[in-house]
């Protein structure tokens, strides 16, 4: 999620812990990834986000939610995919103050709905536009990492395709050929693949990628901003997904 409203209702046994940045990745000219190293075990499934909450010298204290990029197999960190906003108060600090070795505090994982694990299977479809990549990378990361060949196909929609967060390694595991399909939809520049688009999301975008998987996708996770999230919804239950299989999670106002 892009620097979403923290979570009102954590779980109760939920604590605050610290975590230092153990690296710092520039991914686009607006995101950079971090890798956090809790101090305590940190399980979590793909999907799940955790609150980060900074304090500044005089007490005032700043909270923001972000989802969590990394794959579940992955025990020793974290990784939090943070795009600055000009008008934030948390990802300014991010990409212009912290330094690996900074500790910050974080709690989590949050969230039970907008998750998933290669035993619930698939066809998945999984349609992320912006930050809205971030859980639905997790997810891929969790495919890849446990060698599952689980039919899966992502719509990503960005702006160019400088802006693609993760495009390398969305491209490489598109190459594997393991049941896995990536289609780009970029608003503000030319395809470059035969696959991808270039436009804005629409019903007879989703009803293609729906036709391209071997089946009806079982599963569907939308995850972006207000408008993506609704035309992609909306496009998917055109295509005669049954909304009862389509989770979403939005971010912004």
């Amino acid at each position: 999620m892009t620097e979403a409203v923290p979570s009102k209702a954590p779980e109760p046994k939920l604590r605050w812990q610290e975590a230092k940045i153990a690296a710092i990745m520039p991914d686009t000219p607006r995101v950079k990834s971090f890798l956090l190293a809790p101090s305590a075990p940190f399980p979590f499934r793909a999907g799940q986000h955790v609150d980060v909450r900074l304090t500044a010298p005089d007490g005032y204290q700043a909270e923001r939610s972000y989802s969590i990029a990394s794959a579940p197999e992955q025990t020793a960190a974290i990784e939090l995919a943070i795009e600055r906003l000009d008008d934030g108060e948390v990802s300014p600090f991010f990409h212009e103050v912290a330094e690996v070795g900074d500790a910050i505090e974080l709690r989590g994982p949050i969230g039970g709905h907008f998750v998933w694990e290669v035993k619930d299977g698939g066809p998945l479809l999984l349609l992320g536009g912006g930050s809205g990549i971030v859980p639905l990378m997790s997810m891929l990361r969790h495919r890849a990492a446990v060698g599952s060949r689980v039919p899966a196909l992502l719509l990503f929609s960005s702006r160019t395709w400088e802006d693609v967060i993760f495009r390398d390694e969305l491209l490489a595991l598109d190459a594997k050929n393991d049941g896995f399909q990536l289609a780009l939809a970029l608003t503000r520049d030319q395809p470059r693949r035969e696959q991808d688009f270039g436009r804005r999301v629409d019903a007879a975008m989703v009803a293609e990628l729906v036709n391209r998987l071997p089946e009806p996708p079982k599963h569907v996770f939308i995850c972006g901003g207000n408008p993506f999230v609704e035309a992609a919804a909306q496009g998917a239950i055109e295509a005669g997904v049954a909304p009862s299989m389509i989770r979403t999670e939005r971010y912004g106002g």
